[in-house]
C-alpha cells in the first residue's frame, strides 16, 4: 500500500501544481517562462513555495535528494532566470542563458513530481516501485529529451529575433 499523504504533503502537492500549470502556460503563450509575465511571476513564486513546503517533507527522514533539486530549480530560476539579464558582461549571451536557467528550473521541478506521481499513482497499484524503475527513469529521458530540443527552439526563437 502507498503511504498516505500528510497535510502538508497534500499542500505541497496542490502548490507544486501551479507552477507546473504557469509554466506550461507560459510555454505556449511565449514559447519560454517570461518572469515579467503573468504566468512567469506565478511560475516564480508557485515555485520558491514548492521548494519551501517539500523541506517540511522526506521519506527519509532529512535532507534528500529532492530538496536538493528544489535548490537547484530556485539557484536556476532566480540565478539564471532573474540575475543573468542584468549582467552586462555576458553580452549577448544573457538571453540564452536567462532563457536556459528558467526552463532548466522547470525541468528541475518535473523530477520529484514524476518520481511521486508514478510511485503513487494509482494508489491500489503505483505503476512504479520507486526512483529506479524503469518507467520513472523513461520518462526522466523523455522529459530531458524534451527539454534538449525545447532549448535548441528557443536559442533558434531568440536568435530569429535579433
Amino acid at each position: 500500500m502507498p503511504h498516505p499523504l500528510s497535510t502538508l504533503g497534500i499542500a505541497h502537492t496542490v502548490i507544486s501544481v501551479v507552477p507546473v500549470l504557469a509554466g506550461l502556460q507560459s510555454f505556449v503563450r511565449f514559447r519560454a517562462i517570461e518572469p515579467a509575465t503573468r504566468a512567469g511571476k506565478i511560475y516564480l513564486a508557485g515555485l520558491a513555495l514548492s521548494v519551501l513546503t517539500s523541506f517540511g517533507l522526506s521519506s527519509t527522514g532529512g535532507f534528500n535528494p529532492g530538496h536538493a533539486l528544489g535548490i537547484l530549480a530556485l539557484l536556476a530560476a532566480f540565478g539564471g532566470g532573474l540575475l543573468v539579464p542584468r549582467l552586462s558582461p555576458l553580452g549577448r549571451l544573457r538571453p540564452y542563458l536567462a532563457t536556459f536557467g528558467l526552463s532548466f528550473s522547470f525541468l528541475l521541478l518535473l523530477v520529484p513530481g514524476t518520481n511521486e506521481t508514478l510511485t503513487r499513482l494509482p494508489a491500489a497499484h503505483p505503476l512504479a516501485s520507486g526512483p529506479q524503475s524503469p518507467l520513472v527513469l523513461a520518462a526522466l529521458a523523455g522529459w530531458a529529451l524534451l527539454f534538449v530540443v525545447g532549448f535548441i527552439a528557443q536559442s533558434w526563437s531568440i536568435r530569429a529575433k535579433r
